[in-house]
């Protein structure tokens, strides 16, 4: 049944519009309107004579904006889309992300990725081969920092002596994590190891439905429950000239997102960012503000439908701090 696809929205963390006081407004309205996320991703780095979009060349840290973001909120889950895992040991951002998750009461959704640029693996310290094979060792010893004390992981690329690690998260197990990334072996992953898939900015919104069905399959190969799995779209989402999905004017934007949730997504969340209007360097932070307001208020979820899901499903309440159910 359509209707129960949850809404999110991107913060102001690339380029000119990624000031605190629009990070405070945008999360403080998309959370009054019922948006049930806040969203950030990651580029630490853009190496010289690398062509990348405007978007990446001025990031806010996505831990720290999404902290910055709870202090002024309460209820509005908070989503990485994506950090990078292999940049940080698993012990330094597992204890970020708990830190995170126990200061905005069990808000927290962590989405992981690989990394790809190799020169930001070369300011991290970190190996560029054999990416793989460390990320999913790295999500074993996440889950182990995450789990009971003592905790003691002994891997090829990472150990951690027997040892207390607190503070744990609030949510139990673990926060959800989620894994970006389309390749096969990535959308494989996902479905083994993680609780959902995120897609990349530039992924082609009408063939959505392959990669959610590769993600389920490798789920039931693994023996795990594919309708507990997330599918969450990064919704690039530019006013103006009709290019494609989620492009044109508001109201085509939003008539799009029937076609997205019928395709597997379980959520869609809105990104400014990516529109170089709004998420270069030199892009006038009022004017981003004033249309971030305009298209929230747009795309906001529908009268009734509380907990920012489309058509007024039911809403999603905290059963314990920090547990999404239905």
């Amino acid at each position: 049944m359509l209707g129960r696809m949850d809404i999110g929205f991107g913060l102001p963390v690339a380029g000119g519009w990624a000031t605190p006081e629009n990070v405070v407004t945008v999360a403080r309205h998309a959370e009054e309107l019922g948006y049930r996320t806040l969203w950030s991703f990651q580029r630490l780095l853009v190496p010289e004579g690398k062509r990348l979009a405007p978007t990446y060349h001025s990031v806010l840290d996505p831990v720290v904006a999404l902290a910055f973001a709870a202090g002024t909120t309460e209820r509005i889950g908070l989503g990485t889309a994506i950090v990078n895992a292999p940049f940080t040991a698993p012990a330094v951002l597992g204890q970020q992300l708990a830190t995170l998750d126990v200061l905005s009461r069990g808000r927290l959704l962590a989405g992981l990725g690989l990394g790809w640029i190799p020169g930001e693996f070369t300011a991290a310290g970190v190996a560029f081969e054999r990416r793989g094979a460390r990320f999913e060792e790295y999500l074993r010893c996440l889950d182990a920092v995450w789990g009971p004390d003592p905790v003691a992981f002994e891997g090829e690329f990472y150990h951690v002596e027997p040892s207390s690690v607190l503070p744990k998260p609030v949510q139990r197990p673990r926060p959800p994590v989620l894994i970006g990334g389309d390749a096969p072996r990535a959308l494989e992953r996902a479905g083994r190891l993680a609780d959902g898939w995120i897609s990349r900015s530039t992924f082609d919104l009408t063939k959505l439905r392959p990669a959610v069905d590769a993600v389920r399959t490798a789920a039931e190969k693994a023996g795990r429950d594919p309708d507990a799995l997330r599918f969450v779209c990064r919704g690039v989402v530019v006013v103006g000239e009709r290019t494609g999905p989620l492009t044109g004017t508001l109201e085509q934007v939003k008539a799009d997102f029937p076609a997205l949730e019928e395709q597997g997504i379980t959520e869609v969340f809105v990104d400014l960012n990516f529109d170089p209007a709004v998420g270069a360097i030199g892009s006038d932070a009022a004017a981003g503000l004033r249309h971030a307001l305009t298209v929230l208020d747009a795309l906001a979820p529908e009268a009734g439908g509380a907990g920012g899901q489309l058509g007024g499903a039911p809403e999603k309440t905290l059963r314990d701090p920090g547990h999404w159910t239905s």
